[in-house]
């Protein structure tokens, strides 16, 4: 074999290797965006959002399909992080407000929502159901927004109430607890 032939045979061998790296590269980029594509119409069909900002948001935040039946209790979560850490009784309110909506111990919702009880969420969370429930609302008559407004706003004071002040004394909810309800009742308004 000639030296031409043999780095004839080499280019050949370099250039498909680039391409095929190349190739694999934009593979993975349309599986990407076919997966983000699919999660997002699955959490529209779930969720009943329809803003592809608002799904956007809610993926990038790594809330699928699955998962779907946490964000109801993202406020719940909000109220127990307000003082800067979830005191054991809060975090049994919030656990009790998910076993009522069925979500099961061992489940994706359940998964998530244990990491939320451990991580604080990023402030992108409550901004993300923030906007959906101004869409939810928009959608509703002013009775069925009231409702699901104390429905929400009642369970999140319950998990605020839970810690109970110092021995059960004083004041039961804290000044930052009352301010992050007021924060989720404006989402109503």
């Amino acid at each position: 074999m000639s030296s031409e032939e043999f780095l004839g045979d080499r280019k050949k061998a370099l250039e498909e290797s680039f391409f095929a790296k190349k190739n694999q590269k934009l593979l993975d980029e349309l599986r990407s965006k076919r997966d983000r594509a699919s999660s997002r119409d699955s959490l529209r069909e779930i969720s009943g959002i329809e803003e592809d900002t608002i799904l956007d948001c809610l993926c990038e935040l790594g809330v699928e399909p699955d998962t779907w039946l946490a964000i109801s209790l993202v406020p719940l979560v909000e109220v127990a992080w307000a003082d800067g850490d979830v005191a054991p009784k809060e975090r049994s309110a919030v656990l009790r407000a998910a076993e009522s909506l069925g979500i099961e111990a061992g489940s994706a919702s359940a998964q998530l929502l244990e990491t939320w009880l451990t991580e604080r969420p990023a402030v992108a969370l409550m901004e993300a159901w923030g906007e959906y429930i101004v869409g939810v609302c928009a959608s509703l008559g002013v009775a069925e927004r009231n409702g699901l407004r104390d429905h929400i706003l009642g369970q999140a004071r319950s998990v605020a109430e839970a810690a109970g002040g110092i021995l059960g004394l004083g004041q039961k909810v804290s000044d930052t607890e009352q301010r992050a309800l007021e924060e989720i009742g404006k989402a109503f308004a």
